[in-house]
């Protein structure tokens, strides 16, 4: 059964390199723009996974994140982090927020699909 993904960044370049990450394997994709949209999206499609950006306009990703863990049917969903910011004291202050993990931009495609690997389990796409 496709693991459904939920990926909300501000940047539809980032969204894309997503998707085009997990293109292999058997997923299906919601994405969103902003927090506001990601909460919105989160309650309508229950992802199996979401990959959220921190710095969005309208709602970042650290509200979003709180306003999740808040939700009885969503607090448990798994959530990788995307930040620009490498420093220590912002991954403890996130990670302290209930993340499964998080990826410094830029990142490979490869380290993405190994960290969603070890949250939600993958499985390739059958050959056509």
């Amino acid at each position: 059964m496709s693991k459904k993904i939920l990926t909300v960044d501000d940047s539809k370049t980032i969204r894309m390199i997503i998707q085009r990450a997990f293109r292999a394997h058997d997923c299906a994709f919601c994405e969103a723009g902003n927090g506001e949209e990601g909460l919105a999206a989160a309650a309508r499609e229950k992802p199996d996974l979401i990959i959220l950006d921190i710095t969005m306009p309208v709602m970042d990703g650290i509200t979003m994140l709180t306003k999740l863990r808040q939700d009885p049917e969503l607090k448990v969903t798994p959530v990788i982090m995307l930040s620009a910011e490498s420093g220590r004291d912002s991954i403890a202050k996130i990670a302290q927020l209930g993340i499964s993990d998080y990826l410094i931009k830029p990142f490979k495609e490869e380290q993405l699909l190994e960290k969603a690997g070890k949250v939600i389990p993958l499985t390739l796409k059958a050959a056509a």
